[in-house]
């Protein structure tokens, strides 16, 4: 292993550790939430889960967007323009503001289309016990995912992982005093969940606002300068470049909301099911999907400074460290599946004997779709950390909805297969992106070195 390339492996994990840490704290919070619903029985689970599910397609396009901050934020820190950084993140606040606000009226609006998209009126009704609340919670979390992007992306991630696991232990006792009635709360059972995220997460862009405020290391940013004043070019910048990263989210998790969809439609025992083994993946996901965010903002730092070289070994770095992650977590639901399954219900108790039989199936497709996924997560990453978010949105549509989606679909209800074959759908639109984005990764990096050969002096430059 080469000096740089040692360096070059320090520094990103340096940067992927507290982001790692940041994402595990999210998962939690998400995971918590689902123990709290299987608490509630069966039936709320399955509730909860396509509340839950419809909260998160809509959020996931908004933070996308936000995400623009971090990736942007990066190539200016590299370049050494702090006052550029700085516009680049009181803008990408405005934008969170009018997202959130804009998100939270569409998801409360949710109730009478949910019996429309084949659900079952009861099962739409629990789950907008969840979302009513719940909806209240994306303002607070998006502008914490546009400070996170800021703050990681000049290279101090540790208050995002203080915070984000303090809001992750709040998470928890919140949700279990409303669940148990302690402290002479009442029990609100899913709208306790939902109002506690709703809190939790505006508590964390609170604190993680104020540090970044009070804190030495950020004075030269002068972050409230200016702040009330909200700039054409940055905004139309973030949305460039954003639209595509929400348009890309949204592609993926449509896919997997597609196949919630298709579980709702096969029945409550298949919708529980998938959301046991769903929680399983997205806790397995947490090391790529942290890592992924290091590379997009080292990947950026490199350009910013004009250095495609290195840019591209710190992509290909990424890519190779995610793949070995996830081979681990491919071995352990295809060996242990039960025990896993074990972290959200109790794999005993007789009312969830149908669940757990299922999730176990279905484990065993996630074995095998682990690799692709935490690959083309992290190859998305680097197309990121490049500016670019039309290749990643183009991927993105072609792989999900016209790969991942159609053959969920004709394997589950067609051919017969049921549950499984909405896996094996969902296994073979993300192997598709894990090629594409990848090539496309190598194809942009060539680009540039050629570049850098004929034009020495603007090598790397952002456009």
């Amino acid at each position: 292993m080469s000096n740089l390339t040692r360096d070059e492996l320090v520094a990103l994990f340096r940067l992927a550790g507290p982001l790692i840490a940041a994402q595990l704290a999210h998962v939690l919070m998400v995971f918590t939430d689902t123990i709290m619903m299987g608490l509630l029985g069966p039936e709320q689970l399955a509730g909860g889960a396509l509340g839950a599910t419809c909260y998160f397609m809509l959020s996931l396009f908004c933070v996308g967007m936000v995400a623009a901050v971090g990736s942007l934020v990066a190539i200016r820190h590299g370049a050494g323009d702090a006052a550029g950084a700085t516009r680049l993140l009181q803008n990408g606040l405005w934008l969170a503001l009018l997202l959130g606000i804009g998100g939270a009226l569409c998801l409360r609006s949710l109730g009478p289309l949910l019996p429309y998209l084949g659900q079952q009126p009861e099962v739409a009704a629990r789950a907008m016990q969840l979302l009513g609340p719940l909806a209240l919670a994306l303002p607070g979390y998006l502008a914490f995912m546009a400070l996170r992007g800021f703050t990681s992306a000049i290279g101090h991630p540790g208050p995002v992982m203080t915070i984000g696991l303090a809001g992750a232990a709040a998470n928890l006792l919140i949700n279990y005093a409303l669940i148990r009635g302690w402290f002479g709360l009442p029990r609100l059972g899913l709208a306790g969940i939902g109002l506690t995220t709703a809190l939790v997460s505006s508590g964390m862009a609170l604190a993680l606002a104020l540090y970044i405020l009070r804190a030495p290391v950020y004075r030269q940013y002068r972050v409230l300068r200016g702040l009330l004043r909200p700039r054409r070019a940055e905004l139309g910048a973030l949305l460039r470049l954003g639209l595509p990263i929400g348009g890309t989210y949204a592609a993926e998790q449509g896919m997997f909301s597609f196949a919630t969809l298709c579980m709702g439609a096969l029945g409550s025992v298949q919708l529980a099911a998938h959301q046991i083994a769903l929680q399983a993946v997205t806790l397995a996901f947490i090391l790529p999907q942290g890592l992924s965010y290091a590379v997009t903002y080292r990947v950026g730092q490199h350009l910013g400074a004009g250095h495609p070289a290195l840019l591209r070994r710190a992509g290909r770095l990424g890519i190779a460290s995610g793949a070995a992650c996830m081979l681990v977590f491919a071995l352990l639901f295809w060996l242990l599946p039960e025990p896993v399954i074990g972290l959200f219900v109790d794999r005993h108790d007789p009312a969830f004997a149908e669940v757990v039989s299922l999730a176990v199936g279905l484990l065993a497709v996630a074995a095998v779709f682990e690799l692709f996924d935490g690959t083309q997560s992290i190859a998305m990453g680097t197309i990121r950390g490049l500016g670019d978010g039309k290749t990643t949105l183009l991927v993105g549509l072609g792989c999900y909805w016209l790969i991942g989606i159609p053959l969920a679909w004709g394997l589950a209800f067609p051919l017969g297969w049921g549950a499984h074959g909405v896996w094996w759908g969902l296994a073979a639109g993300l192997a598709c992106a894990a090629l594409g984005l990848s090539l496309g990764f190598e194809a942009k990096c060539a680009r540039l070195l050629r570049r850098a050969r004929r034009e020495p002096a603007a090598e790397g430059c952002p456009a």
